[in-house]
């Protein structure tokens, strides 16, 4: 059922994944960049320099209404992936949840004053599973974060936010058009090159030895390629209006991922790997010192389990190992020389 469908942040990490998959599936893709003049080159290099028939690349941002209507036209389908995600932790909250709120309205709106039939939004588990006090517990696609909870750092309020805001729109003024929204968990998997996403960060911590001893923190892992399917089963699949699709695989601690990492790969590439974790009284120590620690101090302890059980039963989706995702993600961050080994 190929169509024209845009891809939004083409050059993210799962954009690029998504945009090879539906290139494959012979898709024409449309993807929107912040700048063609930097981005163009590489990004029809890393799909195999298709022509312009078949990947048409154009230049939007998230704050502004310029490009949005050129790179809607004769659009059936949109992959909204482009979101603001930062290494660090803001000082103000609104430079991370203004431009993912106003950024998913902005391509919503586009998206149906172009016909666009069905709107796939990349939000994240950080809209699903946080603000809560459990230590541990299991969520499915009917949990939301709760934003007013005291843990609830800018990254997730952003997703949450953002997710809410585009289901209103889409009630409210959506019209016929289809609204589906698929949440990754931590996003592992191999990296094109050196310009590696922060999803990846852990895992090049854990090698690059910026981790003398493991926090107790963890994440559920998914795998970008698996990611990527999904979202190619939501934009492909009839009848998904309003649906919500969990991408979500194991739920690892950080000292198991490390674990991994020293289990399958050579031993010159894991000399750096902790074999410990960190105690916590540590952790609190650090966050005195480090804006980054003091932003994950609540998270240490949790472990926050993911039943994706709905996608596996309406789209027959599933997830690879997360050994594998962690392995490959390893070994193509010391192939691409951003961990020296």
């Amino acid at each position: 059922m190929a169509g024209t469908v845009l891809v939004t942040g083409g050059t993210g990490y799962i954009a690029g994944e998504l945009i090879r998959q539906l290139l494959a599936k012979g898709w024409t893709v449309h993807a929107t960049v912040r700048s063609k003049a930097k981005s163009e080159a590489r990004l029809r290099a890393l799909m195999g320099n298709p022509g312009e028939d078949r990947l048409k690349i154009f230049e939007a941002e998230l704050m502004s209404d310029d490009g949005w209507a050129a790179a809607n036209a004769g659009c059936t389908h949109v992959a909204h992936v482009a979101s603001p995600i930062a290494a660090a932790t803001p000082k103000d909250e609104n430079e991370m949840i203004v431009p993912a709120r106003e950024g998913t309205l902005r391509a919503l709106r586009f998206a149906k004053e172009a016909g666009v039939k069905r709107f796939v939004q990349t939000s994240s588990m950080a809209a699903v599973a946080y603000g809560r006090n459990e230590k541990e517990y299991t969520v499915d696609e009917s949990d939301w974060t709760d934003v007013t909870h005291p843990d609830v750092y800018p990254y997730v309020k952003s997703k949450t936010i953002s997710e809410r805001a585009a289901r209103d729109w889409v009630a409210e003024q959506g019209g016929d058009m289809e609204f589906v929204s698929v949440n990754p968990s931590m996003v592992l998997g191999p990296v094109d090159d050196a310009d590696f996403s922060p999803s990846v960060e852990a895992v090049r911590q854990v090698l690059a030895g910026a981790m003398p001893m493991a926090p107790d923190l963890g994440f559920a892992v998914v795998d970008t390629r698996d990611v990527a399917d999904l979202h190619v089963r939501c934009l492909e699949e009839p009848g998904l209006g309003g649906e919500r699709f969990l991408a979500a695989g194991r739920f690892l601690k950080i000292i198991e991922i490390a674990d991994i990492l020293r289990e399958r790969l050579p031993a010159a590439h894991t000399r750096k790997v902790p074999t410990k974790v960190m105690p916590n009284w540590m952790v609190s120590v650090l966050s005195l010192f480090n804006p980054g620690v003091k932003s994950i101090k609540s998270e240490v302890g949790k472990s926050r389990h993911v039943d994706a059980s709905h996608a596996k039963n309406r789209l027959g989706w599933e997830t690879r190992p997360a050994e594998e995702s962690i392995v490959d993600c390893a070994k193509s961050l010391i192939e691409h020389g951003v961990v020296k080994v």
